[in-house]
């Protein structure tokens, strides 16, 4: 009997010591980058990736995922260390990244993370007028070697806007770069919503889209 109670005494000390284990309490925050401005991405299903290793520990091929959100900002809870960062490789719509950012986080640390997206969307406006809205943009050409195979214009009722996360859209498929202008006819049921945000996001053939940053409309 005595034997049975030690070896009660023994399981709960063992799991009182698993669970005093510390828990990552320093805030990782950052953003993806170019010329200094956010890179504004799909933000559902956690498409847009990054991985984070710590150098120095077990496991250390195998990385902490971040999902990056549709403002192209990314964050999560570490331990104080130093990690490198990469982008994963097929997630987001720019020249392929091999580069790897050395991290040391010592406290909440700060990063941004440089990309060369293979086109940029600026100078956006858009105008509702009853059921029309219309949206001018200039699709920049940042590398000179591909094609923007289509634009969308995207409108959801909520704050998430992209391919996925939308109500209505409409595509324009090959639209070339400089300035572009389209129209969509918004449905009934679709202003019917209270709140209405548009996007538009513009994307070459296999790849991600990039976006410029959502736009509240009604």
């Amino acid at each position: 009997m005595k034997y049975i109670y030690i070896l009660i005494i023994a399981y709960f000390m063992v799991g009182c010591g698993l669970d005093n284990y510390d828990e990552p309490d320093v805030v990782l925050s950052g953003n993806v980058v170019y010329n200094g401005e956010n890179v504004q991405v799909m933000g559902s299903n956690g498409t847009v990736q990054m991985e984070l290793y710590q150098d120095g520990y077990e496991l250390t091929n195998q990385p902490l995922i971040l999902y990056v959100k549709q403002d192209g900002s990314f964050q999560t809870t570490l331990f104080n260390g130093d990690y490198k960062l990469i982008a994963k490789a097929g997630t987001g719509s720019w020249v392929s990244n091999t580069d790897t950012l050395h991290i040391n986080i010592s406290g909440n640390t700060f990063c941004e993370y440089e990309v060369t997206p293979y086109f940029t969307i600026s100078d956006e406006s858009f105008s509702l007028n009853g059921n029309n809205l219309t949206v001018s943009f200039t699709i920049n050409d940042v590398t000179g070697t591909e094609v923007v195979e289509r634009a969308m214009l995207l409108v959801n009722r909520t704050t998430f806007v992209d391919e996925t996360a939308q109500i209505q859209r409409i595509d324009t498929m090959y639209p070339g770069v400089g300035r572009v202008t389209m129209s969509m006819e918004l449905s009934d049921e679709t202003l019917s919503f209270p709140v209405l945000n548009a996007r538009v996001g513009i994307k070459r053939e296999g790849e991600q889209a990039i976006y410029c940053p959502v736009t509240n409309i009604k």
